[in-house]
């Protein structure tokens, strides 16, 4: 049965990498009916909308999209892209696996970890003004809840169990956030008890940080609010090559949008020589949710086998391959 998926090919890069991602879907025999809209600066310049009604029509009629980077365009009353589907669809789960990729050079090998991230709340919930004419003071406000830190957590530990975790480690600052990060420390310790056979941990943040850089192997699953969530996934993306290979999936009740982490790259756009495993991988997220598992780990084991070949590399991985090139080994290593 064909599967009817939005496909927002993105900005800059975006085009590129999301071609090169369906060309390899296809090699696959994924049977994807892609259902293709712009969103970002590309749809601001056509239509004077970066989100427009019938993008936001499509993902709510299929429930699913795949997305590449876009542009939020400089414009009064509009603060992100991302941020605006996020609320829009409630994608309350932002998930970021990390995992080490035999052939990519590192500081360490054997990572295998999970950033859990609170989507729609605190510091970017989007309450933000200047406090002053002169615009020299500004605030911005944490909107933290019982509901959404408890939702979030448990999900964490739900995830833990279907993949087979052993540990949850919690992450917040409630030793001088008492209130916000204390509400979410609290929901935690309430909940962590219903899972006995998770380990749970928590970890204050700066130390959370230090932790990762002297041993990341400790963790397993890490979960925590929205700013300390995008912070920490960056991080241990870096520990695993960077952005470039960083998948993610943003989630809720109804709909699920995937997308790679990283930006539009506009010094590379137009160049043919982005490297497309971050949205190869976050379209693996994808299959997986859609429980076509087989097809998931048969794209992921050509990406890993291409990456330890180390034949045909893009220059972001100290090769001089082009997007089409690393592309078709890929799909020559299906």
């Amino acid at each position: 049965m064909t599967i009817k998926i939005t496909l927002i090919p993105g900005d800059g890069i975006g085009p590129e990498i999301s071609e090169a991602a369906c060309k390899v879907l296809e090699a696959a025999k994924v049977p994807i009916d892609w259902e293709t809209h712009i969103a970002g600066q590309t749809a601001f310049d056509k239509i004077g909308n970066p989100l427009p009604e019938k993008t936001l029509e499509s993902i709510q009629k299929n429930k699913i999209a795949l997305k590449g980077p876009l542009k939020t365009p400089t414009i009064e009353g509009f603060k992100s892209i991302n941020l605006a589907f996020r609320k829009h669809f409630d994608l309350y789960v932002n998930l970021r696996p990390t995992k080490s990729f035999e052939g990519v050079p590192t500081r360490y090998n054997n990572i295998d970890l999970v950033v859990v991230r609170e989507n729609t709340e605190e510091l970017y919930s989007g309450i933000e003004r200047y406090t002053s004419p002169n615009k020299e003071s500004a605030e911005t406000v944490s909107v933290v809840t019982k509901k959404g830190s408890e939702r979030i957590i448990r999900w964490a530990f739900d995830y833990a169990i279907r993949n087979k975790r052993k540990k949850v480690t919690l992450v917040h600052k409630a030793n001088i956030l008492k209130a916000t990060s204390g509400l979410f420390l609290e929901a935690g310790r309430r909940i962590a008890p219903e899972y006995p056979n998770i380990e749970f941990d928590e970890k204050i943040i700066d130390n959370m940080c230090m932790q990762l850089v002297i041993n990341p192997h400790q963790f397993d699953v890490i979960v925590s609010t929205n700013l300390f969530g995008d912070i920490l996934s960056d991080l241990t993306s870096g520990l695993v090559g960077g952005l470039g290979l960083a998948p993610s999936a943003n989630m809720g009740h109804k709909v699920a949008i995937f997308e790679s982490v990283h930006g539009i790259a506009p010094d590379i756009a137009g160049r043919g020589i982005a490297n497309p495993s971050a949205l190869l991988l976050s379209a693996c997220l994808m299959l997986n949710y859609l429980q076509m598992e087989k097809a998931a780990q048969k794209i992921k084991t050509a990406l890993l086998k291409t990456f330890k070949e180390g034949k045909v590399l893009t220059p972001d991985l100290k090769g001089n391959a082009s997007t089409l090139q690393f592309t078709d080994a890929v799909i020559k290593n299906l």
